[in-house]
């Protein structure tokens, strides 16, 4: 089902799909055979492709708010969300660096057994990567890195290696954050001081971590299967493998959340935005994840 106007659906370039309204979710599957179900809240002015505006930012909030309710009472078994404009949400008023940690706020009051996100992981090929920072500037990564927060998110991936992915015994690689790891120090501390009592740490909480080794050998295949995830302290020590393995399936995923989400590891797109030849390989990745952690959540 999806959430969002369904006029604007129906006037998308990229040829003729039947839409239909639905009130209920569980009508979604009713109808999915014949059309695409949309639960339609409408925007306040009409759509201009690649025009954001932010007139509509209220709208496609309410579009998250509203899926996030689906999925915390089981009305949804999961969220896939689409990307998102941030610039004209910000000029709204949005006071969230995007979807993830709107997300967090949207779920801190439910339950969730185990660590707490959230935590940014992505997925791609045969490689997932997880971040301690997510978008920072670089500038800042290393104040902000400290062990509780390096354990916290080896927790919820490791947890999350299980509970959605299947792996009984998850096996975590921890990237360095300086060159050759630090080189003993003589390339920087954060090594020596913050990120290996972090692996200790996870090891005597039952985690089987290993490193912090240098983020340029962690990626090459033989590497690859050593370890089902990697924990990388910033953003683009994540992003840039994951984007050579697989640019156009890649998947974002949200760890640590009571809900499952996921959504394409890839932005707006407004400069090819009406001319019918978006790719649309990553969104249907996402669909496809969230529909096998949901079933493993049972």
């Amino acid at each position: 089902m999806v959430i969002g106007d369904r006029q604007a659906l129906e006037s998308a370039p990229g040829g003729p799909v039947p839409v239909q309204t639905v009130t209920r979710p569980e009508d979604a599957a009713i109808v999915f055979a014949d059309a695409l179900p949309v639960l339609d809240i409408p925007l306040t002015t009409s759509v201009v492709a690649g025009q954001p505006n932010p007139a509509n930012a209220a709208a496609v909030i309410r579009w998250i708010e509203t899926g996030v309710a689906l999925a915390l009472t089981g009305a949804a078994s999961g969220l896939v969300t689409a990307p998102i404009a941030k610039a004209p949400l910000y000029a709204a008023g949005f006071g969230f660096p995007g979807h993830t940690e709107f997300l967090a706020e949207l779920t801190a009051a439910s339950r969730h057994d185990g660590a707490r996100g959230p935590v940014m992981m992505l997925t791609a090929a045969d490689l997932r990567v997880a971040l301690v920072t997510i978008h920072e500037p670089l500038a800042k990564v290393p104040g902000l890195l400290t062990v509780e927060k390096i354990v916290n998110a080896g927790l919820v991936t490791a947890q999350a290696l299980r509970r959605d992915f299947g792996i009984a015994a998850p096996r975590l690689a921890v990237a360095g954050l300086n060159p050759h790891a630090g080189e003993s120090g003589s390339l920087g501390r954060e090594e020596i001081e913050v990120i290996a009592p972090a692996v200790r740490a996870l090891r005597e909480l039952g985690v089987e971590a290993t490193g912090p080794s240098p983020a340029d050998s962690l990626f090459h295949p033989e590497a690859r299967a050593r370890y089902d995830a990697v924990l990388c302290m910033y953003h683009d020590q994540a992003l840039i493998p994951v984007k050579m393995l697989d640019f156009w399936g890649g998947v974002n995923v949200t760890l640590g959340l009571p809900i499952v989400r996921t959504s394409p590891d890839h932005g707006t797109g407004f400069d090819i935005a009406g001319r019918g030849i978006a790719r649309p390989d990553s969104l249907i990745a996402a669909i496809r994840l969230a529909a096998e952690i949901a079933a493993r959540r049972g």
